[in-house]
């Protein structure tokens, strides 16, 4: 009995280590030192929603090892309470031997109950954990999740500002080369509207 209780101990450490990693991971340090903080952000997600399954498929295993625990404890219970009868039986029919046997046997139940019950002490302990665990780990993944939707808006709002200075600046290109062709037709239209020099003009300016 005692190396099964071990065993439930031992059982739920193989995700100690990383949900302790992840609890207590600094999600903005670590991606502030991060070349891809969207893919790194991704990526620990994925190890958090792992762990969260892992945690929960242990969980359940206990809870379901402490529901047929409790049962073999109201099993026992009727045993114990059976040698009790028995013992009380076979004192009123004057068979003290046999009633002496009766009581070696309710206490031999007793004892096992005894171990049942500690068992069940130990599940409860372990499924509470589990379930604080898994809370913090959720508590953790929605705080990813969050910060990913940052990251996703700030990308889009980046992107919708190049592009929108890219645009900005095609259109002033374009405004600037209407205003050189409008120039350039005025230059023209003043060359060719200036009247005709005559001869006496001509030699005015020599």
């Amino acid at each position: 009995k005692k190396r099964k209780s071990k065993f439930i101990l031992e059982e739920t450490m193989g995700v100690f280590s990383r949900f302790k990693d992840i609890v207590n991971a600094n999600i903005n340090a670590l991606l502030d030192k991060a070349e891809d903080p969207e893919k790194m952000l991704k990526l620990m997600m994925q190890e958090m929603e792992d762990t969260l399954i892992e945690l929960k498929s242990n969980c359940a295993a206990r809870m379901a090892s402490k529901i047929r625990l409790e049962r073999k404890i109201a099993e026992q219970k009727a045993l114990i309470s059976r040698w009790q009868t028995r013992a009380e039986l076979a004192v009123d029919k004057g068979r003290d031997d046999l009633a002496r046997d009766a009581l070696i046997e309710k206490k031999k139940e007793t004892e096992t109950l005894n171990t049942l019950l500690k068992d069940v002490d130990n599940y409860t302990e372990i499924i509470e954990q589990s379930k604080t665990e898994i809370n913090q780990i959720e508590d953790k993944l929605n705080q990813a999740k969050l910060k990913l939707k940052s990251l996703q808006e700030k990308a889009r709002a980046a992107e919708a500002e190049a592009l929108a200075n890219e645009r900005l600046k095609r259109s002033t290109e374009a405004h600037f080369e209407d205003f050189e062709s409008i120039i350039d037709k005025m230059k023209v239209e003043n060359e060719l509207s200036k009247p005709a020099k005559t001869t006496a003009d001509m030699f005015r300016e020599l």
